[in-house]
């Protein structure tokens, strides 16, 4: 445990969700101006401890100090007063209104009257987000127009702009690419200086290692255990965040050499009106190809023209060698096509989450299970939990919410309905965006299972690691175009960052 001062404390909190126990006596110490990860798998209660110390929720039991006194924080006002501010993973934005008035909500500075003074709000936060080296991002923008990343960087900025002595950053880098990284850590540093104390929640321990002064694991709700980032090895770490050890990360790869089975996909000369420019890319039964890139590169626009929810402007795409029109997803999951997509944001796009996992996973192919103009649910039932223990996904999501599973539960979800489907493509976006170091495990295996199955995988991811050790072929996405493919002999995370920086050496043919 930290030597005093001590920013905050922890007391045998207990939280509880039913029959669910979200926290489960746990207890903890941050020391003042550290950095301090919370680690754990998806459900293990880090996001529980964040909600109670941002007010959002409150304890069943126990007891909150800050800086040495006791607090109840009842409500976000009320921990607001108490110096707290929170940049959440899911994020808080409303998406309907501006940047600007995101960033001012609920605190807009008025005159005696009650009028906010929109000028004097406007060139604060201009010169905010300036110091932050975030003047490219227009405040009269509506949020639902700006990409993912940037709705994270506006939910950090938001944070600082009230001036926190505690900052909580809930899986900050989850959406962030490797400039983006390199910027939330020049951020940490500052803040850092400035005495503010930070609690950061994440499942990449490369950034835990790089930010992080302490730490506390936390399983099944509990405290497992508490300190220094340099005593611990990332082999400890794993063990005690699942309760046992992973042999190997990856699963194996193929050699390079090996033959990969016919074309199912090709696209070429694909353009959107967006960022993508002239895309020329094929895919093979067995294999997976991943697709490496900044963010804002087009590697977006490229898995969204290919499920049909962005038209193409110029370009052809085939399946099976034949050209086809794919106008819509419906064109898409149809079964002489066969794409699927596992899109970045599995909670606004990629699931219901009010309606059961079994409903999420069979709504796509509703009409297999059809008779007569009625629902078998008997076959329903079957067919769907018959592909829920196939990726180890626990019965009561057949008529469980989607809301109430982790988020490696929520994405095992939606990759289910595509196995359901039958897809013989499956466009993954970022699939291990916000997921613990045991389901990442679970999801490398099942992709590498599918391939070998015969499916045809495209794989973008913001974590390198993940496209040099899973992906048997890169290609490298700039400015809108494929820039290079790189086989999987001269696969490494250097090759892979100097082409995704437009390096000279990017720009030729496959390596």
């Amino acid at each position: 445990m930290p030597s005093l001062p001590v920013a905050i404390e922890a007391h045998d909190i207990r939280k509880a969700f039913g029959a669910t126990v979200a926290v489960d006596g746990a207890s903890l110490a941050i020391a003042s101006g550290s950095v301090h990860a919370l680690l754990g798998e998806n459900g293990a209660g880090k996001s529980t401890v964040v909600k109670l110390l941002s007010g959002l929720l409150t304890p069943d039991s126990g007891s909150f100090r800050l800086f040495g006194e006791p607090v109840h924080l009842a409500t976000p006002r009320a921990a607001h007063k108490c110096g707290i501010q929170t940049a959440f993973q899911e994020m808080t934005l409303v998406r309907d209104l501006t940047v600007l008035e995101n960033v001012l909500m609920p605190y807009a500075p008025a005159n005696p009257l009650g009028l906010i003074r929109r000028r004097a709000a406007e060139a604060k936060v201009r010169e905010h987000f300036a110091s932050l080296r975030m003047a490219d991002i227009r405040l009269s923008d509506e949020v639902r127009t700006l990409d993912l990343a940037i709705k994270q960087k506006i939910e950090i900025a938001r944070a600082l702009f009230r001036k926190p002595r505690i900052l909580l950053l809930d899986e900050p880098t989850s959406t962030l690419s490797g400039r983006d990284v390199d910027w939330l850590g020049e951020i940490i540093e500052a803040e850092k200086a400035k005495g503010v104390t930070i609690v950061f929640i994440s499942h990449r321990m490369r950034e835990v290692r790089r930010f992080c002064d302490t730490l506390t694991i936390l399983r099944n709700g509990r405290h497992i255990a508490s300190g220094r980032v340099a005593d611990l090895s990332e082999t400890e770490v794993v063990r005690m965040i699942i309760g046992r050890s992973i042999g190997q990360t990856f699963p194996p790869r193929p050699p390079a050499n090996a033959h990969h089975g016919r074309e199912v996909l090709r696209v070429e000369g694909l353009s959107t009106a967006g960022k993508l420019r002239e895309a020329t890319l094929s895919l093979r039964a067995g294999e997976i190809t991943g697709v490496a890139g900044l963010q804002g590169m087009g590697q977006l626009d490229l898995f969204l023209a290919c499920f049909g929810m962005m038209a193409p402007t110029t370009g052809t795409v085939y399946v099976d060698e034949k050209p086809v029109v794919i106008a819509s997803p419906v064109d898409a999951v149809r079964a002489d096509i066969g794409i699927s997509l596992v899109p970045e944001d599995r909670k606004t796009e990629a699931l219901f989450l009010k309606l059961s996992g079994k409903v999420n996973a069979s709504m796509p192919v509703i009409d297999r299970f059809c008779r007569f103009g009625f629902i078998d649910r008997n076959r329903e039932n079957a067919a769907v939990a018959s592909v829920f223990r196939r990726i180890d996904v626990a019965d009561r999501a057949l008529w469980t919410r989607a809301a109430a599973f982790s988020g490696g539960n929520q994405q095992k979800i939606a990759i289910a309905k595509w196995l359901l489907a039958e897809s013989r493509v499956l466009l993954l976006y970022d699939p291990t965006r916000g997921i613990d170091v045991g389901t990442k495990h679970e999801l490398y295996l099942l992709m590498r299972a599918y391939a070998e199955a015969g499916g045809a995988v495209l794989f973008y991811s913001t974590e390198i690691p993940e496209l040099v050790h899973l992906a048997d072929r890169v290609v490298v996405m700039y400015q809108g175009r494929i820039v290079k493919e790189i086989n999987s002999d001269a696969l490494t995370e250097d090759a892979i960052v100097r082409a995704a920086l437009g390096g000279a050496e990017g720009l030729g043919a496959a390596a």
